[in-house]
């Protein structure tokens, strides 16, 4: 079967089509076939070897969420399960594939009316965003900045953020058109990238990171949090608990959150409501462009270029 590996770490010229044998499910896992394959920031991140000290190497698989048909089981796993349409998380890996492996714990059966793409467009950020908006303690009537609001995780949480009564909902972004179609998602004001302008809010959640996060803690208000659910921008520089201590007295905090912390349970529920919700047309899904799985590496030019709205999302070619 083809998959995309990671030949060379850096630009995505080193992503490559190779042939790889079909893997087989082993006890506890099901193998699905992809309809729709999600492309996330991480998988750009890994791509470029800033997380080369988690232990990626090269001919790393790419990709973490897939949704497909479920064409055979491992041992322990209810028959079933195979024929039924299913969102599936293959970890931080494994993804860019004509056939993938999942655990039975982190698969999971899509509604009817919801497609694959708006799956994988769903199916992970959906859970970032509502469990780092809880993580943050959003209150009603509170102000929340979400930066790096264009990608799936900013505007789901722009939508929910709205969702849950924020007295304001701002975001940054690198275009006027991109803040209008952030607009018609729920937010209330748009900056551009640096934040400028910006400051008296509750709650930021950052998808960035990078250089620029100890600037955040002047926008704050007093008892403020930044939670930060992504690391697109790499990460923050050395200074950053320096620049929290100097802001002492306004009882700031910064945060970071996994979804890996979350109880499978607890991402089961959100996921499935969010899935109905989104089947139903109360939460939007924001699908970029749709790319044969040959094609990643463009796709991955496109997200290094800034010229992703949403979600990119990449179909098999069988």
């Amino acid at each position: 079967m083809k998959a995309i590996v990671i030949k060379s770490f850096g630009g995505p010229e080193g992503l490559e089509v190779v042939d790889v044998p079909e893997p087989v499910p082993a006890r506890g896992q099901v193998l699905v076939a992809p309809e729709a394959i999600g492309v996330g920031g991480v998988d750009a991140v890994i791509r470029r070897g800033t997380l080369g000290s988690y232990g990626f190497t090269e001919g790393h698989v790419p990709g973490s969420e897939v949704a497909g048909v479920v064409t055979a089981v491992g041992e322990d796993v209810d028959p079933s399960w195979i024929g039924r349409r299913v969102w599936a998380f293959t970890g931080t890996g494994g993804g860019y594939v004509e056939r993938a492996v999942a655990t039975v714990e982190e698969i999971h059966p899509l509604p009817a009316d919801l497609s694959p793409a708006d799956a994988v467009a769903l199916g992970s950020s959906g859970v970032v965003a509502h469990f780092g908006l809880a993580r943050a303690h959003l209150a009603a009537g509170e102000s929340v900045l979400v930066r790096g609001a264009s990608g799936s995780i900013g505007t789901t949480t722009v939508q929910l953020a709205a969702q849950q009564g924020a007295g304001a909902v701002a975001v940054t972004t690198s275009s006027p058109e991109r803040g209008e179609r952030l607009r018609e998602l729920g937010a209330t004001h748009v900056l551009d990238r640096t934040a400028r302008g910006g400051s008296g809010f509750d709650v930021i959640i950052d998808i960035v990171a990078g250089p620029n996060l100890p600037d955040l803690l002047d926008s704050l208000n007093a008892n403020g949090r930044i939670v930060v659910v992504g690391a697109v921008g790499g990460l923050p520089p050395s200074d950053l608990g320096s620049r929290l201590m100097a802001s002492f007295q306004k009882s700031l905090s910064i945060s970071t959150f996994s979804t890996a912390t979350v109880p499978a349970a607890d991402r089961r529920a959100v996921r499935a409501a969010q899935f109905a919700a989104a089947a139903r047309g109360e939460l939007r899904t924001v699908i970029h462009d749709v790319l044969p799985l040959d094609q990643a590496a463009i796709a991955h030019h496109r997200m290094d270029a800034g010229e992703v709205f949403g979600r990119i999302v990449l179909t098999p070619g069988r």
